[in-house]
């Protein structure tokens, strides 16, 4: 055998993302699918492999990676995914063994990312760190003294399902008012049609439907001034400094980096979660002790690479 070489499947709400990835950390190949088209799990493993092989031979290839929503380390399963198509217990990792004929280690994609960070990104040199993924949900991965938090269930870090309002918006995982229905792309596109129903303001989103609304789009209106999208983010960033200010006083943290398309938003999110973040911390934990920042994992890899350094880490010893 060759070069040894990772998958890595980053399976999202939306899209999920795959690539082979070598032990430096060079995605050689990269694609995607529709998540949503796949009404059962086995489907959409026999999907991806077919699309693996159109876009590299597997014969280098040791194991598969996986980072997904509602992932059991474990037990290698996906436990009723919020924004996934497929509910109940999924045996996914014994399912992409069987397909695959390679070894698989899945676990939760926040995890996932918060491994990548601390093998390729700004956490190298760190041993307490929390990654947050910021895409259509809010995903949370927890690293104390080196390792990552999995917890005595295998569901540690969810901290896109803590509470912000008891009677708040409704939530795919069945309750009300969690972080990520106001701390996601979902949860800012939400934000900003309340208040284009709660003001007047003339604003360049009034002509874009729900549907079509990205946080790209937010994010550009409000370096143009639009008064909507900038209040969007000014209490997006309120809410998420809150909450991590919570956050801070169970872990420690060194830094919280942000990965994922709400992190693209640059300043207009950092600064109100940073100050929001400062201003309700425990006087112990303030003067900046604490750093927010954006993920030192380019955008398109992050969550292949994050996925596919489990396989470094646990298939071919210590990453």
């Amino acid at each position: 055998m060759g070069k040894k070489l990772a998958i890595g499947i980053d399976i999202g709400g939306t899209n999920s993302k795959f690539g082979i990835v070598d032990r430096e950390g060079n995605v050689l190949v990269q694609s995607r699918i529709k998540t949503q088209q796949f009404g059962d799990y086995f489907s959409f493993i026999a999907s991806l492999k077919k699309e693996i092989e159109k876009i590299h031979p597997l014969d280098e290839v040791i194991g598969v990676g996986i980072g997904a929503p509602n992932a059991n380390y474990y037990k290698g399963t996906i436990v009723n995914p919020p924004n996934l198509p497929w509910k109940g217990v999924s045996k996914f990792a014994e399912e992409v063994e069987k397909v695959f004929g390679l070894k698989c280690v899945l676990t939760n994609d926040a995890n996932a990312a918060a491994l990548g960070e601390m093998v390729y990104g700004k956490a190298k040199n760190m041993k307490d760190f929390v990654v947050l993924t910021v895409g259509t949900g809010l995903g949370s991965g927890i690293v104390i003294n080196g390792d990552l938090v999995y917890g005595k269930h295998g569901f540690a870090g969810e901290l896109g399902h803590t509470l912000v309002n008891a009677n708040g918006r409704y939530c795919a995982c069945g309750k009300r008012g969690c972080l990520e229905t106001y701390v996601s792309a979902t949860g800012i596109r939400r934000t900003v049609y309340k208040l284009l129903a709660d003001y007047t303001d003339p604003s360049m989103l009034r002509s874009i439907s729900f549907d079509d609304l990205s946080t790209k789009t937010i994010t550009e209106a409000a370096a143009k001034g639009d008064k909507i999208a900038i209040e969007a983010f000014k209490y997006t960033g309120r809410v998420l400094g809150m909450k991590l200010s919570d956050f801070v006083v169970h872990t420690d943290p060194e830094a919280i980096f942000l990965l994922g398309g709400l992190s693209k938003a640059g300043d207009h999110i950092f600064t109100p979660a940073q100050e929001n973040m400062e201003h309700f911390l425990m006087p112990l934990f303030r003067d900046k002790k604490i750093q927010l920042q954006p993920s030192g994992l380019k955008d398109d890899d992050a969550p292949i690479l994050g996925a596919s350094s489990l396989v470094w880490k646990y298939l071919n010893g210590s990453a």
